[in-house]
């Protein structure tokens, strides 16, 4: 066999190795550093399904078990896979030569040459996200140990919106709880109907839509994180960009804070029936990079997800080899919104960051 080569992400406390391609034969992960005795694969199991492919109309047609395949736990180390086995490499032939916009081909091309293989995003493919999950998902089991939550759900989807953390409702954080349990990870599921709709009229029109993800994180301790390079936002947002499709995150208002003066913006702390709290958590539960702490409030950032740059309508691009203008249109299998899908990518995102501090 030959060796594996995997794409590190290093932290303090683990290590998590990604290896593979789009439509290789396989898919898998590393996971240094943690003490794990076993994994609860129905669990696990459950938690796949959730971004698994090929399952409605609002995703690729593209259907993969995603059965996950341990070949080690021991040691503190964790090796797994899973076969592919829907590969269509051919519908994705000379993207390199005529790159789709918004992808990686051309960029790949610059960095890796003529040899890289770019067959559904190669490398570079929200498939790899799976092997993401399965060590996101041995996170989350080890943080429940801590009394840590970690909950998403779409917030909005071509720019109709569901039910936010920041509207106010009392009842907001029971209801997330419920959505993992949903074909469609919405709260309000009227809001999920029209999005459904958007997301259909895309798909006929052989284009995609994008949309944001809220994730809430509770139970955390005070203290996690540090300044500058230490802070808890720069290492969630190092693996948060390390999805495809991710373009922008923010915690707690964020782009909003900038059109705020100070004494609007700013949390003041109270005591609640002698415990302390935020006023409002318009920091994101995150302060000089520091938590604040789940029993002062909870962890809450958005990440916006652009929509799926395959699409099969006719787009502009370049021959590179000829230099001349012209167009290319995909006939391979993508999802006219990558947005639903992509919910428990970024509930392991948090783990993982938040576990580099704790394990």
């Amino acid at each position: 066999m030959s060796e594996i080569n995997y794409n590190w992400f290093t932290g303090n406390k683990i290590r998590v190795g990604i290896y593979g391609e789009s439509h290789s034969q396989s898919i898998g992960v590393r996971l240094e550093g943690l003490d794990v005795k076993d994994v609860d694969k129905e669990a696990l199991a459950a938690f796949m399904k959730r971004r698994a492919p090929g399952q409605n109309k609002w995703s690729t047609p593209r259907k993969e078990a995603d059965e996950v395949v341990f070949d080690k736990v021991e040691d503190k180390v964790v090796e797994a896979h899973i076969c592919n086995t829907n590969i269509k490499p051919k519908d994705y032939s000379n993207l390199l030569r005529t790159p789709r916009p918004a992808h990686a081909d051309y960029t790949a091309r610059i960095k890796y040459g003529e040899s890289f293989n770019s067959s559904g995003g190669g490398a570079f493919s929200g498939r790899l996200t799976a092997p993401m999950c399965i060590a996101g998902f041995i996170a989350m089991e080890k943080l429940k140990e801590y009394g840590i939550k970690i909950s998403a759900h779409v917030k909005s989807i071509a720019g109709i919106p569901d039910v936010s953390y920041f509207d106010g409702d009392s009842e907001f954080l029971n209801k997330l709880h419920e959505v993992s349990k949903k074909e469609f990870p919405v709260i309000d599921d009227e809001a999920g109907e029209k999005m459904k709709a958007a997301i259909e009229e895309a798909r006929m029109d052989q284009d995609s839509v994008g949309g944001v993800i809220e994730v809430v994180v509770e139970g955390v301790p005070g203290g996690i994180g540090g300044p500058l390079f230490e802070g808890l936002e720069g290492k969630i947002a190092s693996i948060a960009f390390a999805v495809p499709a991710c373009k922008g995150i923010e915690f707690g208002n964020g782009y909003e804070a900038a059109s705020l003066k100070a004494s609007t913006n700013n949390d003041s702390f109270v005591f609640v029936d002698d415990e302390l709290k935020l006023e409002t958590n318009r920091c994101g539960g995150i302060l000089g990079g520091i938590t604040v702490g789940g029993s002062v409030a909870p962890i809450v950032f958005d990440v916006a997800v652009k929509p799926t740059p395959t699409i099969s309508k006719s787009q502009r691009t370049v021959d590179l080899d000829t230099r001349e203008n012209t167009t290319v249109e995909v006939n391979g299998r993508h999802d006219p919104c990558i947005v639903p899908r992509a919910i428990p990518v970024y509930e392991a995102v948090a783990a993982l960051a938040l576990l580099d501090y704790l394990a």
